[in-house]
Order: C-alpha cells, then structure tokens, then sequence
C-alpha cells in the first residue's frame, strides 16, 4: 500500500479514514466523527500515534465547542511537535466547502528530530489530503486568515461559520 505506513499506528489509519467518508450518517453517528484529532510520537519513537483526549467531535460544535478551530489551536501543546488533522468547513465566493487539512507543527524541542525524520511519513500516505501546513510554531497558526489563505487564497469568506 503505501511505504511509510509502516510509521503510523492502526489507529491513526482508522481515525483518517473515518474522518475522510462523509457518507449519509444518522445524527448520532456524524455527532461522534471527529473535526479534529492531534497526533503525536509513541514514547519509543517509533510510530505516529492518536494522542489520547486531543480531538474535537463534531457534535461538540455549537454545545461545548463556539469556535472548533481556537478549539483546535488551543489543543495543541506549547513547547512539543504534533501533527494535526483538520476537518475545515469553508466558505468561498462560489460555494461551501469541506476539505482535510494535516498540520505538521515542528517547534524548537529535543523531539524535533524525530518529527523531520517522519514528516514525510504523516503528509505522503493520506489519499485525498489537498492541503498541508508545516507551522514552525503556534504564532504560525493562531490567524484563521493564513488558515483561510492555505484552503483557497483570497476567494475564502468565511471559515467554520466566521466571515474573515
């Protein structure tokens, strides 16, 4: 299938896979997909892992979430690497959208190594993924407007409901 595999768990195979199928689901079953999901480095450093309790459901949105993507922003730690998989809901001049995005943020840590070694290992097995972002640190990603330049330039209006 694909030569990094190897890198990532199971588990994090499933979560993007589930993530990408949007089909017709009950609202019980769209409720519990996730929006957005950190992953990080098993503590041997040899795989790419689900970091446990960061992910924001879509069912949260609108009870616990306001804003999923300062959700998201905020899951992310201060002074370590992780990838991140965004499920982004735009809006262009044209039309609504939705699009997967993976993050990469590589901050100045001892684990950093480990993260450029395996960077290609999270950005190249995922079919389907249009967008990707290597952040350097959380001043890059705090702006929903880069966010929105990333997805579609200036044609983008509004991200996750908020017109930018």
């Amino acid at each position: 299938m694909w030569h990094f595999q190897h890198y990532l768990s199971d588990e994090v195979i499933k979560v993007f896979n589930d993530m990408k199928v949007r089909k017709s689901s009950s609202s019980d079953e769209v409720k519990k997909r996730k929006k957005a999901v950190l992953f990080c480095l098993s503590d041997d450093k040899k795989k790419i892992v689900v970091e446990e309790g960061k992910h924001i459901l879509v069912g949260d949105i609108g009870d616990t979430v306001d804003d999923p993507y300062a959700c998201f922003v905020k899951l992310l730690p201060l002074n370590d690497c992780r990838y991140g998989l965004y499920d982004a809901t735009y809006e262009t001049k044209e039309s609504k959208k939705e699009d997967l995005f993976i993050f990469t943020l590589k901050q100045n840590t001892p684990v950093v190594h480990y993260f450029y070694l395996k960077s290609n290992a999270i950005m190249c097995p995922f079919p389907g993924i249009k967008h990707e972002w290597q952040v350097n640190g959380l001043d890059d990603i705090q702006d929903r407007s880069t966010l929105a330049e990333k997805l579609g330039g200036n044609v983008v209006v509004s991200l996750e409901g908020r017109p930018l």
